[in-house]
């Protein structure tokens, strides 16, 4: 007789890092379903999670590497090869591009999947080492790049975010986010449903702004729609409130902040009578909106993407902590706190080298660098204009930048220009079908499972490890990119990514015994080697994990700390462990210049000027603008191959209100025509109040109708891609992340 086993691990499709439980017969997953005795999810699941393992048994999912085979990619064969032949084809185009043009000229662009895993969160770092070239891009210049600079101007680090604490808060205010839809994004938290209705049923009170009327809006207590982009606007209203009528505490923060009286200076232009007619809420509600914050016993400010995909995203990501800290609720239980993983050693001096941008500028558009990458958006002039450094090579990890970034059309035709391309990429998709060779990863239930990036996103404190699920024929993502990593650094570096591996480990040994008041100061690298090294069904990159647990937080430091953790212990806690709730870690944290929170850096006053500039500048009430949104079973591109997540009703339609669908002539269900300065699209219209006069909404991650992909169920239901409509020329300044909310549009009937 067949018998069951059940496995428990975290799911990888977003960011909630939800607990699963996984029963497996004969080889394959019978069924899946949430984990009642997580930790921390406590058996909550959304419909993506239900169905990983249909994306593990995906038939169009590649299990080996293919070799490409013509110059167009829509009408290119693929032939299967091995691992070996497929590195040989890599190594030798890679390295003639660098022959004839330079390391400049090779480029590389880190999807947002790359995120999602052990493997690449680790050793992406050590591609890019590899690589030497000043030529990077990711998908965090479409995304959250704004949080990373604001977080690193106030704080001295760009990844010491302040997270939501709203298991603990009487308040929440959200801007620009619905994680009714999105689970939540950097705000790690399952059930995110189920937490804002414990607010209200405890006598809190949630207030959500954003232009449509989300999911999420339509749960809160009150919903203001805001006319896009006008976020910065309203928190430097609220600020200039709370300064004009004394209302600021900053709790405990006055003795490790500076800058409040040059801020109170940056935002007095910002009345709420001065922005109300530009932003579409009333100067007596946004009055009340920051008294009310200021009055709470506990409150948190939260904005996402909506706030961050602007023009002024940097500035609306700096004025959320900057409310949170002037009305005590920074690094305060209830207000926006810092986790801690056990990954990380959470020592700090309170002070450090600080945050700097634009190190150095692009080539095309001189754009400044931001954490050693430049916007996404100015990828494909890169490519296509002549001189020294045009790229004309590149590496694509886990990424769909031809559907996912702005003015998508130019960028899928610019990379026909390439003289080589390498991805590694699971999928045959509008972007890989560039490459020249693609080195599948293996699936989730094929590698050990540690969400290292959202548990340091946590709204609670908690980690989980699990195993691998399955055996695979693909080579691990840290093998993968540990061979691209050799091809870069030369024919006389070999093609065993073990030299790697072991100067990784070696080098996290010798820092642990190393550092100040070590309890390992003692001890050899080869006798903790050793004792990592123990179990033999566990990978490099479980092993380099080891060593950053025990060493880390809460650590037991290869037995000089009793009852610490290391892996040993996760596997014997399969569920997760919960670390407890969040706790203040400022000043400790900083790493700021002066050891403060800098909270008026020049080039935040400045861009403060900028935006007071604004509010003599004409206000366009009589055009339409488009904004995005996403759907619980979506991620981006990820999931629309999955023919449990795409059914029913067509979801690739776009919102428009029933006022401008009367005065523009669009009937519902009808396709109509919409058209931006630089593209058009054509997609269905679905008339809703849903979306504000003057305002349409389109998903993004959809247009899987180009030919040379392989994705039977996505082509069936392709939908348009909205980033045909996003400009390359619209981005947040300090950052460089895209616009792609508040793009002025076009919509006639079809």
């Amino acid at each position: 007789m067949t018998s069951d086993t059940t496995h428990y691990r975290t799911c990888p499709l977003c960011e909630a890092t939800c607990g699963l439980e996984l029963t497996v017969r004969d080889g394959a997953v019978l069924r899946v379903r949430g984990d009642r005795d997580n930790t921390f999810s406590k058996g909550f699941i959304c419909p993506k999670g239900s169905v990983l393992h249909k994306l593990h048994t995906d038939p169009d999912r590649l299990r080996a590497p293919i070799v490409r085979h013509g110059e167009d990619p829509e009408t290119a064969t693929w032939e299967e090869v091995s691992w070996d032949d497929a590195f040989a084809v890599v190594a030798d185009g890679i390295q003639g591009v660098i022959d004839r043009h330079g390391r400049h000229s090779v480029a590389a662009y880190f999807g947002n999947p790359s995120v999602h895993s052990l493997g690449t969160v680790i050793y992406n770092r050590v591609l890019i080492q590899a690589m030497a070239s000043p030529q990077m891009y990711s998908a965090s210049t479409v995304d959250q790049m704004p949080k990373h600079v604001s977080s690193g101007l106030m704080f001295g680090n760009p990844i010491l975010i302040a997270v939501p604490d709203i298991d603990r808060t009487d308040h929440l205010l959200i801007l620009g986010a619905n994680p009714y839809e999105s689970n939540g994004s950097l705000a790690t938290a399952p059930d995110w449903p189920g937490r804002m209705k414990a607010i209200r049923e405890r006598g809190g009170k949630i207030v959500v702004v954003d232009p449509r009327c989300t999911k999420t809006a339509a749960n809160a207590d009150e919903w203001h729609s805001i006319r896009p982009g006008g976020d910065a606007l309203l928190l430097c209203a609220m600020l200039h409130v709370l300064f004009a009528e004394d209302l600021i505490d900053a709790g405990r923060a006055p003795g490790m902040t500076s800058g409040l009286r040059e801020i109170a200076d940056a935002v007095e232009p910002f009345a709420p009578s001065a922005v109300a007619e530009r932003i579409g809420i009333d100067a007596d509600t946004i009055a009340r909106m920051a008294r009310e914050l200021a009055a709470a016993t506990t409150a948190v400010v939260y904005g996402r993407i909506g706030t961050q995909t602007v023009g002024f995203g940097t500035l609306a990501a700096w004025a959320v902590d900057a409310l949170n800290l002037v009305t005590g609720n920074l690094d305060s239980p209830g207000g926006a706190m810092f986790p801690l993983t056990p990954h990380e050693s959470g020592r700090g001096k309170g002070r450090g080298r600080g945050f700097r941008i634009g190190r150095r500028h692009s080539r095309v558009r001189n754009y400044p660098e931001v954490r050693s990458e430049y916007p996404v958006a100015g990828l494909a002039e890169e490519i296509t204009t002549p001189g020294d450094g045009q790229i004309r090579a590149m590496v694509t990890v886990g990424g769909n930048p031809v559907l996912s970034t702005p003015h998508s059309a130019a960028l899928d035709t610019a990379m026909r220009e390439l003289e080589f391309m390498v991805s590694v990429d699971p999928y045959l998709n509008e972007t890989t079908r560039h490459a020249n060779v693609i080195l599948p990863p293996p699936t989730a239930l094929e590698r050990s499972e540690y969400q290292m990036a959202f548990i340091g996103l946590a709204v609670r404190n908690f980690a989980q490890w699990a195993p691998p699920m399955f055996e695979t024929d693909c080579l691990q993502e840290h093998e993968i990119l540990g061979r691209l990593s050799l091809i870069f650094t030369g024919p006389d570096a070999g093609n065993d990514p073990a030299i790697i591996d072991s100067m990784l480990l070696d080098g996290a040994l010798q820092s642990a015994i190393d550092s100040t008041d070590s309890p390992i100061a003692d001890r050899s690298v080869d006798e903790l080697r050793a004792i990592v090294k123990a179990n033999p069904s566990r990978t490099s990159i479980d092993h380099i994990l080891d060593v950053m647990i025990r060493t880390g937080s809460s650590g037991d430091w290869f037995g000089a700390v009793t009852d610490g953790l290391s892996l040993d212990v996760f596997e014997q806690n399969p569920h997760g462990i919960d670390l407890g709730a969040l706790q203040p870690r400022l000043p400790d944290a900083l790493r700021t210049e002066s050891g403060t929170i800098e909270l008026a850096p020049q080039i935040i006053v400045d861009e403060l000027a900028r935006l007071a500039s604004t509010l003599t500048t004409p206000i366009d009430t009589d055009g339409l603008v488009l904004i995005s949104r996403r759907h619980l079973q979506s991620n981006n591109s990820w999931m629309h191959n999955v023919d449990a997540l795409v059914k029913g009703k067509v979801r690739c339609t776009l919102l428009v209100h029933p006022n401008d669908a009367a005065r523009l002539s669009l009937v519902d269900g009808s396709d109509a025509v919409i058209a931006s300065r630089v593209g058009s699209v054509t997609a269905p219209i679905e008339v809703t109040d849903e979306v504000p006069v003057g305002v349409v909404s389109l998903p993004h991650g959809w247009g899987h109708d180009m030919a040379g992909t392989v994705s039977k169920v996505a082509s069936r239901r392709p939908g348009v891609n909205s980033n045909l409509l996003t400009d390359p020329e619209l981005l947040d300044p300090l950052s460089g992340n895209a616009v792609l909310n508040g793009i002025p549009v076009t919509v006639v009937p079809a």
